[in-house]
């Protein structure tokens, strides 16, 4: 299993972070290899995913999100094991800090590669900053489901 956390400020009130976060759909805006996210139900979504020309295709369950404070996630099926968690914390009234980590189990000589030599980490990073320059330039979030998500004993 490959583990990869990185932290970007970005210069908005930590609602329109959290919720830019919970539009899983505008994903593939800032997200290099995410070709797409359908978003079945309140805590079900449908990823096709490309990187290093191998698409892949999975289904995930977001299995906590608090409003302004966390969104996590599994894979439940499909060609990729990975699971992630997103928490928001407040900096000030126009600045919030965003934690990405991702858990994710490479397949294939590539991605063990690519993972060994840190690629995975450089390309959170850099969606990390896509993120910041995505929803700092809009002001404020496409969109926002303010649910609360608890699954027990997951």
């Amino acid at each position: 299993m490959s583990t990869v956390t990185e932290s970007v400020d970005v210069n908005v009130p930590i609602g329109t972070a959290y919720n830019q976060w919970t539009q899983f759909e505008d994903f593939p805006q800032f997200m290099d290899g995410v070709e797409s996210i359908t978003q079945t139900d309140d805590t079900h979504t449908h990823w096709v995913t490309k990187v290093a020309g191998q698409t892949r295709e999975f289904d995930a369950e977001i299995t906590e999100q608090h409003p302004d404070e966390r969104v996590a996630w599994k894979s439940t099926g499909g060609e990729t094991k990975h699971a992630g968690v997103v928490t928001f914390h407040r900096l000030s009234d126009s600045e919030t800090r965003v934690t990405i980590q991702l858990d994710w189990e490479p397949e294939g000589f590539v991605e063990k590669v690519g993972s060994a030599v840190g690629v995975d980490s450089h390309q959170v990073k850099a969606d990390a900053k896509r993120f910041k320059e995505f929803v700092e330039s809009r002001g404020s979030a496409t969109g926002a489901w303010r649910g609360d998500v608890e699954r027990p004993g997951i």
